[in-house]
């Protein structure tokens, strides 16, 4: 009699969460589509981030559009609606920690080249597929970092983006 394979598709009702959080702070500076903020929810919850924040025209639960893609972790993330985003980085910086916002300039550095080690907790920020970040926000961070785009096109979907950056900044965060 054979053994049953290993490498057999785990069901929703294995996974067992762990949550585990990182000193991870993500902010939505006007993204205005609910089906990406909703991605960020699930991002969030996926991958620890501590606290999510939704500054202008980012639509906040309850929104069903937000919520199909949400698929329910808008109730575990912590999360909370900005005024004034500029005053939260103010704050962040106030506290020691690292502001970053996830866009391309002429000052900005691949993001596996951000220096993290001297921070314990790192706040992100990213923004509407359209504008980007604002520009104020980008006066007042600490580091501007992107990811490097090997194709002919500039940028990619601010989730998929989103991902990328809070998985190659836990793993620094990891790493201290």
């Amino acid at each position: 009699m054979s053994e049953a394979p290993e490498n057999i598709q785990l069901t929703h009702a294995d996974h067992v969460a762990s949550g585990k959080t990182f000193p991870l702070y993500l902010l939505a500076d006007s993204v205005e589509d609910p089906a990406n903020i909703g991605s960020m929810f699930r991002l969030a919850d996926a991958l620890g981030v501590r606290h999510l924040y939704l500054a202008g025209a980012s639509p906040t639960p309850p929104n069903a559009k937000l919520r199909r893609t949400a698929r329910a972790t808008e109730q575990y993330v912590e999360w909370s609606h900005v005024a004034d985003p500029l005053l939260l980085v103010t704050e962040f910086k106030r506290r020691g920690v690292i502001t970053l916002a996830l866009e391309l300039t002429r000052a900005s550095i691949d993001i596996r080249q951000a220096q993290l080690s001297a921070f314990s907790e790192v706040l992100l920020i990213v923004g509407s597929e359209n504008k980007g970040v604002s520009q104020p926000l980008l006066d007042e961070v600490a580091q501007t970092v992107h990811i490097p785009m090997l194709g002919r096109n500039s940028s990619m979907n601010v989730v998929t983006a989103c991902a990328i950056a809070i998985f190659e900044l836990t793993k620094n965060l990891s790493a201290n």
